[in-house]
């Protein structure tokens, strides 16, 4: 059956407004997709943003706890050293110095005297008077914990009776004070092997700076803590467990009156002897 032309205009125009539709739905759903890809974009980017500004601050957390810790080690090391120091200060008590400076000590024999030495050097570099090695054939230290080692001689300066001796392997040192900071009066310690009696310890004060000694220089402290043989070439030694000289002689007959060549001129003296024989400084 032949369709009449109203009846095509009809099936046309339906066809056409399902076009027009189809048209107008695909632009819509288009619009819509990409509006939500405009919203998707933009909440990712906001939490992006979002994400590094919570890192810089979780960071920057992390650096003011670790700054805070520091702050806070380096605070409560101070008071540590302070109230050890107060403590040594007010009461005469230098146990804590002591027990800090005791393994850096050590006993010096030879066959035919005995003495004492200090470390100065993690490497083992220790210091003694030169007196204590003379007319010996071997040298042998005692360590606070009882070893037993060979010290071998690096050389040595009559003119301020210092040797230097090495032993092998590593230890503590004790670290020199500047001894042209030395006040008349402040309290030492000396420490050393008097008759025999290792480590023993006597305190007392500086007595007086720049004494002249055997040798027409002005470079001895003078001091009261007990010094008798055997603390030959042991440090004496400041409230702060640094050393300001090492323990000399005493004037035949007296009490009190004691002398060490302070740490200026020794770690001068070391220095020489160790570029002359090792050409490296030591102290």
């Amino acid at each position: 059956m032949e369709l009449k032309r109203h009846h095509k205009w009809i099936i046309g125009s339906f066809s056409s407004l399902i076009i027009i539709y189809m048209i107008a739905n695909s632009i819509f759903l288009y619009s819509l997709f990409l509006k939500e890809d405009i919203n998707y974009n933009s909440l990712q980017q906001s939490i992006k943003n979002l994400q590094i500004d919570t890192q810089t601050k979780i960071n920057q957390l992390t650096a003011n706890i670790i700054e805070t810790k520091d702050t806070l080690n380096t605070i409560n090391t101070s008071l540590k050293s302070e109230l050890k120091e107060l403590k040594a200060s007010a009461s005469s008590d230098f146990s804590g110095i002591i027990e800090n400076s005791i393994n850096s000590v050590v006993t010096i024999r030879t066959d035919v005297s005995q003495g004492t030495g200090f470390i100065i050097n993690d490497d083992g570099y220790l210091v003694t008077n030169a007196h204590v090695l003379v007319r010996g054939t071997k040298i042998s230290i005692i360590t606070a914990n009882q070893d037993l080692l060979k010290g071998n001689l690096i050389g040595y300066n009559n003119d301020f009776d210092i040797a230097l001796i090495k032993i092998n392997g590593n230890y503590n040192s004790l670290k020199f004070a500047d001894s042209d900071e030395i006040q008349v009066g402040e309290k030492v310690i000396a420490i050393g092997n008097p008759l025999g009696l290792q480590f023993s310890v006597s305190e007392g004060i500086v007595s007086g700076i720049h004494r002249e000694g055997l040798n027409g220089v002005n470079s001895y402290v003078q001091t009261d803590a007990a010094l008798n043989p055997g603390n030959s070439g042991g440090p004496l030694i400041n409230k702060q467990g640094e050393v300001i000289g090492i323990n000399n002689f005493k004037i035949g007959g007296s009490e009190n009156i004691g002398f060490a060549l302070e740490s200026n001129y020794i770690k001068e003296v070391v220095n020489e002897i160790s570029n002359r024989k090792l050409n490296q400084t030591l102290a």
